[in-house]
C-alpha cells in the first residue's frame, strides 16, 4: 500500500471502514459545515488519500482518486455530470480524476498540502497516468466575489482547444465571455484556491466557464493536467518529495 511520511505528516490509502468515516466527515466539515457525513456513490469506485498528523492521528486532509483506462471512460467521473466532456473522449492513456480535495479549516501548515501533491505523484509515477482532472471550487456561490481570479483564468489558463469542456450544468458562469478588462494579479491569487494555484503552476488549465453546485455551495471550474506538461523543476520537486 502507497504510504509517505515527511515530517509530521503521513499520508496513505484509507484501508478500513473507520478511515473512510473519517474521511467523509471532514469533507462534511469543509464541504457543508456540519457534522454529517459528505459520501456519494462514486466513494466506491474511488481509492480514498489522506493524509495524517503523526503526534496526535488527525486526519488533516484527504482526496479521492477515480482511476480511468483512458478518455474513453471520461463519462464515468463525477465530472461528468457537470461538464460536457466529449473533447477529452480521444485522450489516449490513463487518467484519474482528482476529487473532494480538502484540508481541515484549522490546519493551515503548507507542508499539508505539499505532502498531498507528493502523495499524489507517487501514484502517478506508479500507475502509470497520462492526466490528472477533476472540479477545483471556490468557496461559496457568488462569481462576482472572484472576478479578478476568472479574469486572470481567462487570459492565462484557458484548456487547449481540443479539449474544452462545453457547457452542461444548468447554472453557470461563463467568464470567458462575460468578463471584460484585466485582472488585479494580486487580487487575482489571493482569490484562487490552494488547490488550484497548484495545477496551474504545473501546467494545468481550466474550463472556460464555472459550474454554479448549490449543493455543496461552491463553484468550481473543471481542471486538467497533462503530466507530459509539468515542467521539469517542477516534477523533480514533486518527485523529491514522493521519494
Amino acid at each position: 500500500m502507497l504510504t509517505l511520511l515527511k515530517g509530521r505528516y503521513a499520508a496513505r490509502l484509507a484501508d478500513s471502514a473507520d478511515d473512510l468515516r473519517a474521511v467523509y466527515a471532514l469533507r462534511a466539515q469543509v464541504f457543508r459545515g456540519s457534522g454529517a457525513q459528505d459520501s456519494d456513490p462514486f466513494d466506491a469506485e474511488c481509492a480514498h488519500m489522506l493524509v495524517e498528523d503523526q503526534r496526535s492521528g488527525t486526519i488533516v486532509c484527504c482526496f479521492r482518486m477515480l482511476h480511468l483506462p483512458s478518455g474513453a471512460d471520461i463519462g464515468r467521473s463525477y465530472s461528468a455530470q457537470f461538464y460536457e466532456l466529449s473533447a477529452l473522449k480521444d485522450f489516449d492513456g490513463p487518467m484519474v480524476e482528482m476529487g473532494r480535495f480538502c484540508i481541515h479549516p484549522e490546519w493551515k501548515d503548507a507542508d499539508i498540502l505539499r505532502v498531498a501533491w507528493g502523495a499524489m505523484t507517487a501514484y502517478v509515477d506508479a500507475e502509470g497516468v497520462k492526466m490528472l482532472f477533476g472540479c477545483a471550487s471556490f468557496h461559496g456561490t457568488e462569481a462576482r466575489e472572484y472576478h479578478d481570479a476568472f479574469a486572470l483564468l481567462r487570459d492565462r489558463h484557458l484548456a487547449p482547444k481540443r479539449w474544452l469542456p462545453r457547457v452542461k450544468a444548468p447554472s453557470v458562469f461563463q467568464f470567458a465571455r462575460r468578463l471584460t478588462g484585466k485582472p488585479d494579479l494580486k487580487a487575482a491569487q489571493a482569490k484562487m484556491p490552494p488547490l488550484l494555484r497548484t495545477y496551474l503552476l504545473m501546467g494545468g488549465w481550466v474550463s472556460d466557464h464555472a459550474v454554479i453546485d448549490d449543493d455543496l455551495g461552491t463553484l468550481h471550474v473543471f481542471t486538467g493536467l497533462e503530466i507530459s506538461a509539468v515542467p521539469p523543476a517542477r516534477a523533480r520537486l514533486l518527485r523529491s518529495v514522493a521519494g
